[in-house]
């Protein structure tokens, strides 16, 4: 209730910005605030920002139970994969949470159908049940239905290693951080363009979390359902083998049930999720990605220290902002274009804007880190937070 006071009284017309002990524009290449009690370092800058992204981009990524048998090295590394990639495409998270999160519509209970989702019950056997496919299978899928139903939620709950508590905790982190982006824009103190980008980090988490909000976290092991022996029904067939390439896709738009085989496999991929109408994420991630851009956009007349740097962070923005819907609108159009060649056109299309893209976000990655080299002298200035407090 404090936050939500502070934050309307912030945006609130008549609050009255705290003077400024230096020029807004002069800059500094050291601390060069005063003031003890009203000032920060450059490792307190560098230090909330990084603190800020790491716990976002931990905790808001819920991984699928992984491979039976992984050592604790090995869990690790796959959730600190899944963790970089939240850093450097956070719309890719956003992407399979969002396809989980619309793709759980088959299963009653909210908890069982993201366990279900994350590949959390296998069979007898040792296969992950994870399609609709075999949900709906006329012999088996009856049993596999009513076994799932009848997992008791706690006993999923008791397998995951994060409660409302924690998640809440670090959701409350991320959005402290979004209030101080506020409050120093509301007293025209100058935001650094990490502090730009942890706040484009911080949004995008609260979507995940949002998302995810009810995915059990860090589960290691199944539950195991169904008879106890099963009947051949479903041919053990051979896994099929993926290109780098088509693995890379798969990641970014999601497997198909061609291209994965529980019969064949002991765990579901890493982003896995449930065959679902994907216009629903589509959407989601066009929205969100734009978002994302939008955030960058916010530091376009910020100091830079050299106008180069002030254009190649404004293309690079812009670039984030443009690409998700300048892709939903090409693809179509090539579809009705070039009917004959809309396949290899919306390939041609889909690898040069991903190129683009990709360059775009490292950029927007590593030029705020070179931009803490020279910062606005106000950047040193913390917020004075007893502006907002009413005296008596």
């Amino acid at each position: 209730m404090l936050l939500i006071l502070i934050a309307v009284h912030l945006l609130s017309k008549n609050s009255i910005a705290a003077p400024l002990p230096h020029l807004p524009n002069a800059r500094a290449t050291t601390d060069s605030c005063k003031d003890i009690d009203n000032c920060r370092t450059l490792f307190s800058i560098v230090w909330g920002c990084l603190a800020t992204i790491f716990a976002c981009t931990w905790v808001s990524v819920h991984p699928n139970v992984p491979p039976p048998n992984q050592s604790h090295l090995q869990l690790f590394w796959r959730r600190l994969k899944m963790m970089l990639i939240a850093m450097i495409a956070p719309e890719v998270i956003v992407a399979f949470a969002g396809r989980q999160f619309f793709g759980i519509s088959g299963v009653d209970e909210c908890t069982q159908a993201f366990f279900f989702c994350m590949g959390g019950f296998v069979s007898s056997a040792g296969h992950p049940i994870a399609t609709k496919k075999q949900l709906e299978d006329t012999d088996l899928g009856p049993e596999f239905q009513k076994a799932i139903q009848n997992v008791n939620e706690e006993d999923i709950k008791d397998r995951s290693k994060g409660d409302a508590l924690s998640k809440g905790v670090a959701l409350l982190q991320g959005l402290w951080f979004i209030l101080q982006c506020f409050a120093r824009a509301h007293q025209r103190l100058a935001i650094t363009q990490l502090e730009v980008a942890t706040l484009a980090f911080a949004v995008m988490n609260i979507f995940i979390w949002l998302l995810w909000w009810n995915k059990p976290l860090d589960v290691q092991r199944p539950i195991v359902i169904g008879p106890p022996t099963q009947p051949d029904t479903e041919a053990i067939t051979l896994p099929v083998q993926l290109s780098r390439w088509d693995r890379i896709w798969s990641v970014i738009l999601g497997y198909s049930e061609y291209e994965y085989k529980p019969s064949s496999s002991v765990s579901v991929p890493s982003f896995w999720s449930v065959n679902n109408d994907n216009s629903r994420t589509t959407g989601l991630v066009i929205l969100v990605g734009t978002l994302f851009g939008v955030i960058h956009c916010t530091a376009w007349n910020a100091n830079f220290p050299t106008p180069a740097e002030m254009w190649i962070w404004r293309t690079a923005s812009f670039v984030i902002v443009a690409t998700p819907g300048l892709i939903s609108f090409l693809l179509p159009l090539m579809g009705f274009a070039i009917p004959e060649h809309a396949d290899s056109a919306a390939d041609v299309i889909t690898g040069l804007a991903t190129a683009i893209y990709i360059v775009a976000r490292l950029i927007l990655i590593v030029l705020p880190f070179v931009e803490l080299r020279s910062l606005p002298a106000s950047a040193f200035v913390d917020v004075n937070w007893s502006s907002y407090i009413p005296h008596i």
